[in-house]
């Protein structure tokens, strides 16, 4: 099998869903958390017991979730929770339940109890009413947490309404990040749980070498920017050197999405007296902070024109959307991205892979054959076999990424995830970190593959590859 001549994807590649012509982009966004703030592990286990804390003692959950712990192991990216079921599903491309993708507490539900709740696998457009996305760095401890809770109560036979748990862990996870408590956390350790980065100080200073305009959209308070940057950059510049040098425009406290379609206005932040200023905001001045605003008021102020600037965020949503419908260019940044491909490009996963294709294609033929000619038990006995080993296939491919949810981008049958459809929609480009774009030219065409059935990231194996040689 020649496995071997298939290329490998690039882990800091970047991925494009839109033709961009980087020499064209004269204006570069960035979100902060989870775009230039990078993470490690330990944000998500801090995010989940501090929003445990806060519903035993704030709204008084049992003091036994308190024993909870967060498990890296269980939750991905892009999953739905059905508000009125209880669920936490995985759906694909086309809004269909993933098969082993739908569990109610920690529990997985088999495709009959599936069929029982929802009568089908696919999700229509009034029970998608009910569903909300879990898409940005705080849905791994959300997604966790509400499983664990829903796991609690059915143990403990306490009745529940699966909606009042959602907008519990949700406002839970809400007041720890807009009371500050988060942001206080994370500095008071900094090293815990922030990562030290010279690439993305070196990926900044390049673009401003080539004339670009830089601007900070985030929702966080400055305080917490100005800290987490200093950290981050501290070992990689001069005394003296200050981050809001590298930017044009900063702004914090944007509330994001609103941001997008809203009409507030900005105002001048005082960063010595932690202080709003009263006065009309018509011009952004050079190392002024500004918190608040709108869309229609920045491209009034900048006279910046839609497709010449380029925007980064981690949440689809909240940073994406707003910017795409707007005309901006828009680029994902994806943390995942990145060990998913490596999985992908490993010879035990391309080896199941392959298999799984192959016996796809056996299978599209042993039907259409036995269509003809009727079946028998000797029929009947092959393709019991054939389904197993599919089964089998699928179920070590999921493993190797997830053994919950398996991989965030596609679902066990090799369809693209719901998760990657908002991609498509939302994202021109994606990759996993913004630095990635040291790696290409300041004025590089980026094409969309010509013959992609998939996610540019994904490779598809064809079939000539497994014919005799």
């Amino acid at each position: 099998m020649a496995l071997g001549e298939m290329p490998n994807m690039n882990p800091e590649g970047i991925y494009v869903n839109k033709n961009l012509r980087l020499d064209n982009i004269q204006v570069y966004g960035f979100d902060y958390d989870y775009t230039l703030a990078h993470y490690s592990s330990n944000l998500q286990s801090l995010i989940y017991d501090l929003a445990k804390g806060h519903l035993v003692n704030e709204l008084k959950y049992p003091e036994s979730c308190l024993q909870f712990e967060y498990d890296p192991t269980f939750p991905i990216r892009g999953l739905y929770y059905d508000r009125l079921k209880g669920c936490l599903l995985k759906l694909d491309f086309f809004g269909s339940i993933e098969p082993d993708g739908c569990f109610f507490g920690r529990r997985q539900l088999s495709r009959e109890k599936i069929q029982e709740i929802y009568g089908t696998r696919h999700i229509g457009r009034d029970q998608a009413r009910g569903l909300v996305g879990l898409m940005d760095f705080f849905c791994f401890s959300e997604a966790c947490l509400i499983a664990d809770i829903i796991q609690h109560f059915v143990d403990a036979k306490l009745d529940f309404d699966a909606s009042y748990v959602y907008q519990d862990v949700t406002d839970a996870i809400q007041h720890v990040h807009k009371s500050g408590l988060l942001h206080r956390s994370i500095l008071s350790d900094p090293q815990k749980y922030l990562m030290k980065n010279s690439q993305v100080l070196r990926f900044l200073k390049m673009l401003k070498e080539k004339g670009k305009k830089l601007f900070l959209l985030t929702n966080s308070p400055y305080y917490f920017v100005d800290g987490g940057m200093n950290f981050i950059l501290e070992d990689f510049v001069g005394d003296g050197f200050s981050w809001r040098e590298l930017f044009d425009v900063v702004i914090a406290q944007a509330n994001k999405p609103s941001f997008y379609t809203s009409e507030h206005p900005f105002r001048c932040y005082d960063v010595e007296k932690d202080t709003l200023a009263f006065t009309a905001v018509d011009r952004f001045l050079p190392n002024q902070i500004y918190y608040h605003g709108c869309l229609k008021s920045f491209l009034q102020i900048t006279k910046w024109n839609g497709p010449e600037v380029i925007y980064f965020g981690d949440h689809l949503f909240s940073d994406l959307r707003g910017p795409s419908k707007a005309g901006w260019r828009t680029a994902a940044i994806i943390h995942e991205l990145e060990s998913e491909i490596r999985i992908q490009n490993d010879k035990g996963y391309r080896f199941q892979q392959a298999k799984f294709h192959i016996i796809q294609e056996l299978l599209g033929k042993f039907h259409a054959t036995v269509a003809n000619s009727g079946s028998g038990q000797a029929y009947n006995a092959l393709l019991d076999e054939l389904n197993r080993e599919r089964q089998q296939c699928r179920s070590l491919m999921k493993r190797m990424f997830n053994n919950s949810f398996g991989a965030t981008f596609l679902t066990d049958t090799g369809q693209e995830s719901a998760f990657a459809y908002h991609i498509h929609q939302y994202a021109d480009v994606y990759t996993s970190k913004p630095e990635n774009f040291l790696l290409y030219p300041p004025e590089a065409w980026l094409h969309v593959p010509f013959d992609i059935k998939i996610m540019p990231h994904h490779v598809k194996i064809p079939s000539t590859l497994f014919k005799a040689r």
